[in-house]
């Protein structure tokens, strides 16, 4: 496998246990003054490497206005909030001494200042030169968990379940709703964002692990990617460990929200893991209606209907979330996370995803600026 791949590391590592957690959260590098991103990545990461301490990665991202942090392997929902807090905190501090700030968000509400933002890194120029605007444009910041599968058989069959529940969680991850100094309309913009590229959304079933590497073998032979790392769908096998990787969510503002989206991810994937095992069979949606779920989650966020792709009906969000609740409230409770995991959605549904409280930062005075003082301050809240 090549050494380049793009993760961070963190997660499990070669055969590692079952369901353990790991996740990446990219932030934004703001100007506590102009409230406008500053290229300052290449001061705050080797600072931030240092405080965070061995076992967590601080790494470049693809713009020098974004930094990506990685946990070590987390065995509870408790082990993760705590190296999430630190990490986070050991950025910021790091910011600070570079005269900047942290946001985690999925787009920054401002227009960017200049165009030499790419991070001067080989693999990043050359997706420069190849995706042009495309790759200038990737100012997005995204919120990735890893959870330990290893049998890597049993991981390509939860990939084909977990599809259909993937747009529920990124609705309520939702957290980019401004972009180039607009309200977009949509609660997810990133998302938006990030099909632009070629292997981007979610694949097709597999048949077999090895029809998965075979694809895999026949986007590199065309060109099509120079990597696997190159596949961006919104879940996918890890190229470096033995992970299932899930890429859906907008970076969260709060470490609760973070927490939230990872125990539901972990539920996904022991239910489903169950599943495989149990030879359940399944029901996989057809292509057009989950991009027609992933967008309607990205419009809409938790504030209207999204889609119901096992029982094929749109319903409000807040009935939707509680179907999938629902569906992994045995695992959650094997586990002892279903009380905590159900505080943490009933406070996202009741206070407002990001990009409900992001508009309503605006809304009081009608200025970006109070939207990124929100982001910077949630960011670093407990």
């Amino acid at each position: 496998m090549p050494e380049y791949t793009g993760d961070v590391p963190v997660g499990t590592g070669d055969g590692a246990a079952d369901f353990t957690l790991g996740v990446e959260e990219e932030f934004l590098l703001v100007d506590p003054e102009t409230r406008r991103l500053v290229p300052r990545a290449a001061g705050v990461v080797p600072a931030a490497q240092v405080a965070a301490g061995s076992g967590h990665n601080v790494e470049h991202e693809l713009q020098r206005s974004q930094i990506e942090t990685g946990t070590g392997i987390c065995h509870s929902l408790e082990d993760l909030r705590t190296e999430l807090v630190g990490l986070r905190r050991a950025a910021a501090d790091a910011a600070d001494q570079s005269g900047c700030r942290i946001a985690s968000a999925g787009t920054h509400p401002l227009t960017p200042d200049g165009d030499d933002q790419v991070t001067p890194k080989q693999a990043y120029l050359r997706l420069e030169q190849d995706y042009q605007i495309v790759m200038r444009e990737q100012i997005v910041c995204g919120c990735h968990v890893h959870v330990g599968v290893a049998d890597a058989e049993v991981a390509v069959q939860v990939l084909n379940r977990v599809r259909a529940w993937l747009p529920v969680v990124a609705a309520l991850a939702a957290n980019s709703p401004f972009w180039m100094g607009e309200d977009t309309g949509y609660a997810s913009f990133r998302t938006e964002i990030w099909r632009r590229w070629p292997t981007s959304g979610s694949p097709e079933p597999f048949a077999s692990r090895s029809a998965y590497d075979a694809l895999v073998d026949e986007l590199r032979r065309t060109a099509a990617i120079d990597d696997p790392a190159r596949i961006y769908w919104d879940v996918r096998p890890s190229a470096r460990y033995d992970t299932l990787e899930f890429r859906m969510a907008d970076a969260c503002l709060t470490v609760g929200e973070t927490v939230m989206v990872a125990a539901i991810v972990q539920g996904l994937v022991r239910t489903l893991h169950s599943q495989v095992l149990a030879g359940d069979r399944p029901v996989y949606p057809r292509p057009e209606l989950l991009r027609a779920a992933t967008w309607r989650a990205a419009r809409y966020g938790t504030e209207g209907d999204l889609i119901d792709l096992e029982h094929l009906e749109s319903v409000p969000a807040a009935e939707l979330v509680a179907r999938l609740l629902a569906v992994i409230r045995p695992a959650l409770e094997e586990t002892g996370a279903w009380n905590d995991t159900v505080a943490l959605v009933n406070r996202t549904l009741a206070d407002g995803t990001g990009a409900v409280r992001q508009r309503r930062a605006f809304a009081r005075a009608g200025r970006l600026a109070d939207v990124v003082d929100l982001v910077v301050t949630e960011t670093s809240s407990g």
